[in-house]
């Protein structure tokens, strides 16, 4: 599936989930729901996915890092429900998306008045 066209999936289930909640509850209701909604819309949405650490050619495992949604084996998806989105988590799922070797990543912030204000599309620029 073409990323921009699975991305704008994505935001539509967060938007629809977004309408239906409102801002205000916690990050984990938020993920519950948008993997509910993205399930009803037939995309694959994995929860809590793992993600190893690459060291100098060891790989460290079980520190406790985890995405939050990764749809369709291609998109990770961040979600927060805070005040005000940092740049430490624009750096943080930029991070992932290196580790995990993927393209783009979506962070979805659910405490705004206006969904399309909370998101911001993450890109992997390969390395040349």
């Amino acid at each position: 599936m073409q990323l921009n066209f699975l991305s704008s999936k994505i935001i539509q289930a967060a938007i629809n989930v977004h309408k239906e909640l409102g801002p205000g509850l916690l990050e984990a209701v938020y993920k519950q729901c948008l993997a509910i909604e993205m399930s009803e819309m037939g995309l694959q949405a994995k929860n809590e996915v793992e993600v190893p650490v690459s060291y100098r050619g060891h790989t460290i495992e079980g520190l406790g890092y985890r995405l939050d949604l990764l749809v369709e084996d291609a998109v990770i998806v961040e979600l927060k429900s805070v005040e005000q989105v940092k740049e430490v988590h624009k750096k943080q799922l930029l991070t992932y998306l290196r580790l995990m070797k993927k393209e783009l990543g979506l962070l979805i912030n659910f405490n705004v008045p206006l969904l399309k204000n909370g998101i911001t599309r993450i890109i992997n620029s390969p390395e040349k």
